[in-house]
């Protein structure tokens, strides 16, 4: 019987009140909560105001002082009682609630990865703070804007390797992203044709529907043995799409300072021909970004031509949790009326 009566009432009572059960509550009517801690000044007030009107009659006592009985503190116990009937009305009233939601995609997402160059060259300053980072920057931008997508990424200097496989854990992308640095490939140079190669295995054996490249570079074709033109062709016969974006300006550009801390500057040329062509065989579309706001104008633009035709329907299951708070609101108030008849109360003064 009294196991029975733990299991049913008093544990969930009990993990009705503690902090934690309360904190993951949302509630309907937050602000009904602020009433609380009003309530021992309504209860102070009401104290005050009888205590003024109450007719005071002068007792002379004997020699001595009056002893002192703890069992008269038992007269505040119905005003208690009342107090936690009040509180625990409110708390209902603010209907604490839980909500479990479900999302359901339908559709089709697209795989598609960057391709990214880190060959010596990315550190020139065109860009700020150089290409490298600029790029970077535009690319955890992109993948913060793609749903349902899975991204791979490609970096490439004199060789090329795949440094994420197509996910969409798009926080391990991020990671491997701000994990590039200048120098991160012993063989430098720029390797186009070798990038393009290592993206299309990617993405050849991928069952989507679309299948984009993205290729990030600031040179010209300086080593690998693939042709770019050849490897984009390749591509394009599995399926893919390419779009190419050229990084910097041609001519003159900075490049770090010297010993005596003046700006140097180096000659640089975009082999544009080649990344047209590139684009060209894979039915995409060239870009030239020559500054920051330039780089992510294009960012935006493919963002915009490759969206996926992901739908979410969100399924919200609200669960109440008033009654355990109206159930004690009630029974302490029954409580309270039932003190109200006992010796702990004085009739006559209510």
């Amino acid at each position: 019987m009294i196991e029975q009566l733990w299991q049913r009432f008093l544990a969930p009572l009990i993990d009705g009140l503690r902090y934690a059960t309360l904190s993951s509550y949302t509630w309907q009517e937050p602000r009904l909560l602020l009433l609380i801690p009003a309530l021992p000044l309504l209860f102070g007030v009401r104290w005050l105001l009888v205590h003024r009107r109450r007719p005071r009659l002068d007792v002379a006592f004997v020699a001595g002082q009056a002893r002192r009985d703890w069992s008269a503190l038992l007269r505040f116990l119905p005003d208690i009682v009342l107090l936690f009937s009040f509180a625990f009305g409110i708390v209902a009233l603010a209907r604490p609630q839980r909500t479990d939601e479900r999302v359901v995609q339908t559709g089709e997402g697209i795989d598609m990865l960057l391709v990214m160059d880190v060959s010596g060259s990315m550190e020139l300053q065109d860009l700020r703070p150089n290409r490298l980072e600029a790029a970077k920057r535009v690319g955890r931008e992109f993948i913060a804007g793609r749903i349902g997508d899975r991204l791979g990424l490609v970096v490439f200097a004199g060789d090329a390797y795949s440094l994420a496989p197509l996910t969409t854990d798009y926080d391990l992308l991020r990671e491997s992203l701000d994990g590039l640095r200048l120098g991160m490939i012993a063989n430098d140079g720029t390797a186009i044709g070798t990038a393009l190669g290592v993206a299309t295995n990617r993405l050849r054996d991928s069952r989507s529907r679309t299948k984009v490249i993205i290729l990030i570079s600031d040179g010209e074709n300086t080593a690998g043995s693939l042709d770019p033109l050849t490897a984009a062709q390749l591509a394009h016969a599995y399926g893919l799409k390419i779009y190419t974006v050229g990084l910097g300006q041609d001519g003159t550009v900075p490049y770090g300072t010297d010993e005596t801390g003046r700006v140097r500057f180096v000659e640089t040329r975009l082999d544009e021909t080649t990344m047209r062509q590139i684009a060209q065989a894979g039915e995409g579309q060239f870009f030239r970004a020559t500054d920051n706001a330039g780089l992510r104008r294009v960012f935006r633009q493919i963002d915009t031509f490759e969206k996926s035709e992901i739908k979410q329907t969100r399924f919200r299951n609200t669960k109440d949790y008033y009654r355990l708070y109206l159930f004690c609101c009630i029974g302490l108030w029954l409580v309270w009326l039932g003190l109200k008849n006992t010796f702990l109360t004085n009739a006559l003064e209510d």
